[in-house]
């Protein structure tokens, strides 16, 4: 990851960019060695592996070495309570393991900074293409060193849009149907297995719309700013509330937002 040229990060930036830099180091490697990765598996189509858990060491060493006092909320080790109670990171060190497991180059390691119950930093890391999403509230939302803005699409007929839902035995026959109702009437609908990646997506354009539910809070955490700092709008999927409180999530462009989200519900 090159620094920007145009755009200079904050130190808190810094800190986190940093740190899913270190943490991918090991991702990559394993996931060339893919064939000798160990695995073991804690749920119905939910794996962790060695790398995961290595990656997570890394992240939560570098963020504590530089923010000793914050919380931090994480996939594997739950919550680590900091003597700070306002600030938290929220962490995933391998957000798409089904990828990664399968050889697939989609993944991603994302860190969110939550303050008060408000997201205020984000970042989102795609080791293989080396694409660094970030954002602060009330500086914008980047690529590396690319100012991002959501799509101006504006008819559903044109628009991309990408969902994740549940693994498997896990799936939810009511999300299925919304998903097969909307599929007739948009452009595309795309399932890349990374919920942050998507998020991302929708922040630069790539996609227009993203609903997903039942999700983890570390999966779409940084998602939220990079979309709302992109001009994007965001709620949750059932409520004009949070995603935050209600682990479900709609973004999208805000030409599209409230035409697609009628449609769905």
């Amino acid at each position: 990851m090159s620094n920007s040229r145009f755009v200079t990060r904050s130190a808190l930036v810094n800190v986190m960019s940093l740190a899913v830099e270190k943490a991918s180091r090991g991702l990559l490697r394993d996931f060339g060695e893919i064939e000798n990765l160990q695995v073991s598996q804690k749920g119905a189509g939910d794996f962790v592996t060695v790398a995961d858990r290595k990656a997570e060491q890394i992240l939560i060493y570098e963020l504590q070495k530089a923010r000793p006092h914050f919380s931090i909320y994480s996939e594997e080790s739950g919550l680590i309570e900091g003597i700070n109670p306002d600030h938290r990171w929220i962490i995933d060190p391998l957000d798409g393991t089904s990828n990664f497991m399968h050889g697939i180059p989609h993944f991603a390691i994302t860190v969110a900074l939550e303050f008060k119950s408000e997201i205020i930093a984000a970042v989102t890391y795609d080791p293989v293409k080396d694409e660094l999403f970030w954002s602060e509230k009330g500086r914008g939302s980047y690529l590396n060193q690319r100012r991002l803005r959501v799509s101006s699409r504006r008819s559903l007929d044109e628009v991309l849009v990408g969902v994740h839902s549940c693994h498997g035995k896990e799936r939810d026959p009511n999300f299925e149907n919304k998903v097969a109702k909307i599929t007739s009437q948009v452009l595309g609908v795309r399932r890349m297995g990374v919920t942050s990646l998507d998020l991302a997506y929708v922040a630069c354009g790539r996609l227009d719309v993203v609903f997903d539910q039942n999700m983890n809070l570390w999966d779409y955490a940084a998602g939220i700013l990079l979309v709302q700092e992109a001009g994007g709008s965001v709620s949750s999927l059932f409520e004009e509330s949070s995603p935050l409180q209600t682990n479900s999530i709609i973004a999208a462009n805000p030409l599209v937002y409230k035409e697609f989200r009628t449609f769905l519900l």
